[in-house]
């Protein structure tokens, strides 16, 4: 059996499923992507290619496996797109839960079902509490989670955790704290686009956190957070900085993050909080409107 632990995004890790590109195929056409990044490079011309994706993860998977970090893959399943692994399934405390994601992405699934199935504690939430890892994220008693009301998650595709999936985690999980954060939504332009909360807003550190206050649908949340975490504590990001998806890196444990080798202020500011970077070249899978958490989905890290 696979053991599964997680409270919270920094402790050190120790299994992460990492996801793959391979027999991902050739640039989608553009009613089958369902996020504005995407369509953007379709258009573009500028859409990501199989192999050059397949080396940016091979990079980071060497990353993972020189820090210890035993590394679970998804099973290639031929023409689809299984690189983002946070969303089709994620660890809380020690239950993995695997949700109904949007339609175009329920195959996903079968590719991880070789782990799923080593899981003892498995949650299925039902197909109308809908969610993605991306927007849940456990902070120690906390869970945040970034979510839509009902009018934005009928209106947008780019919506993928409901009320009803913070009704769930709330009920799931009795002994955190669940605390929901509208986000900005827009299904044409990436830059008024918070696809999931870590696309705005992440812990790093032991008490640190990366921020940026437009993702947020309503100032207070974003406002919360700070306070939250502390003013001093708190790295904010621009508008182009969060289109770049600054705010997706990966924590390996307090002391080391994996973060794209372009990210210069943010990286800078990760070296001056006394935090190692490993850095790697992550830009062709960022045009897909994801990056380092979207593409890593924790197991385990380690508890005293």
């Amino acid at each position: 059996m696979i053991t599964v632990k997680i409270l919270d995004e920094t402790a050190p890790l120790e299994a992460v499923i990492l996801g793959t590109a391979d027999s991902m195929g050739d640039t989608p056409e553009i009613e089958k992507t369902y996020d504005p990044k995407s369509k953007e490079h379709i258009l573009a011309g500028t859409f990501p290619k199989e192999v050059d994706l397949i080396d940016e993860m091979s990079e980071v998977a060497t990353v993972l496996e020189k820090h210890g970090v035993k590394v679970y893959r998804p099973k290639s399943i031929e023409n689809l797109n299984q690189i983002f692994a946070r969303d089709i399934a994620f660890v809380i405390d020690d239950k993995l839960v695997v949700p109904c994601v949007t339609p175009e992405r329920k195959l996903e699934s079968d590719g991880i079902q070789y782990v799923i199935d080593e899981v003892e504690n498995v949650l299925l939430p039902d197909e109308h509490e809908r969610m993605e890892g991306g927007d849940i994220m456990p902070w120690r008693d906390h869970i945040f989670v970034g979510y839509s009301k009902a009018d934005d998650f009928e209106k947008y595709k780019v919506s993928r955790t409901n009320e009803a999936a913070v009704e769930y985690l709330k009920k799931a999980f009795p002994d955190f704290t669940v605390k929901a954060f509208e986000l900005k939504k827009s299904d044409d332009d990436a830059k008024e686009n918070a696809l999931h909360l870590d696309c705005c807003f992440q812990p790093v550190g032991k008490d640190k956190a990366v921020i940026y206050r437009g993702g947020f649908k309503n100032e207070e949340d974003a406002e919360f957070l700070v306070k939250f975490f502390g003013e001093q504590n708190v790295f904010e990001i621009t508008k182009e900085e969060m289109y770049e998806m600054n705010s997706n890196f990966f924590s390996i444990s307090p002391e080391v993050v994996i973060s794209d080798s372009s990210f210069k202020r943010l990286n800078d500011q990760f070296r001056k909080w006394g935090i190692r970077v490993e850095e790697v070249k992550y830009r062709e899978t960022a045009k897909m409107e994801g990056l380092l958490r979207c593409s890593t989905m924790p197991l385990r890290r380690k508890y005293d």
